[in-house]
């Protein structure tokens, strides 16, 4: 981890939302729990590194989920059982932003974190925050690829309230050009993620 990050600096108030819904079908098994070399699993590594740059952070899981082990230690993320998981990254992100609205969240931005990329830097989450915005999309680019953690300004909010299904919230970037701001990082952590045991291999 980048020796410049100093914890949570006094920047835009933002909230956190980590996507662990999926069902890893190509891992072959629950990739969430996978231990990683020095011991930790997947998904204790993402939440050690959000906990760090995020005051508030919400864990998205499927509802029959039993994680409770994984927020040992950790008061400051709450989970949210997504009801529309089943249909998706975009059913569980419909799901987290209805639920931001609802409880009439003041954050000016959250911040999409996807559970399986556990080298993501939290220097480059504190620097993403910097950048964040109501009407803005913010979003990493290493070595011309773009990736996560994305910020969603409160504005956009209500579009991403609307998702039930898909892949994804691609039809909103893509209906917000205007507002998407690709900002440069060194970490290759940002698109990283693990899709088969063979990447838990993957140099560091």
């Amino acid at each position: 981890m980048s020796c410049e990050f100093r914890g949570k600096e006094q920047t835009p108030d933002i909230v956190a939302l980590v996507m662990a819904a999926g069902v890893s079908r190509r891992f072959g098994s629950d990739k969430r729990r996978a231990r990683l070399d020095d011991g930790r699993t997947l998904l204790e590594t993402t939440l050690a590194t959000v906990s760090q740059v995020y005051p508030r952070c919400w864990l998205i899981t499927r509802p029959e989920d039993d994680l409770g082990e994984a927020l040992a230690g950790y008061e400051d993320i709450h989970r949210l059982a997504a009801p529309h998981a089943g249909h998706g990254l975009g059913g569980s992100l419909g799901d987290a932003f209805r639920e931001l609205i609802s409880q009439q969240d003041s954050a000016v931005a959250a911040a999409v974190v996807l559970a399986d990329m556990p080298w993501l830097n939290a220097a480059t989450c504190a620097r993403l925050n910097r950048h964040a915005g109501p009407g803005r999309i913010v979003m990493p680019r290493h070595q011309g690829k773009r990736g996560h953690p994305v910020l969603f300004g409160r504005d956009l909010w209500p579009a991403l309230a609307e998702l039930k299904e898909g892949e994804g919230a691609r039809g909103v970037v893509q209906a917000n050009r205007q507002a998407v701001h690709a900002i440069d990082v060194d970490d290759d952590g940002i698109w990283r993620d693990i899709d088969s045991p063979r990447d838990l291999e993957a140099p560091v």
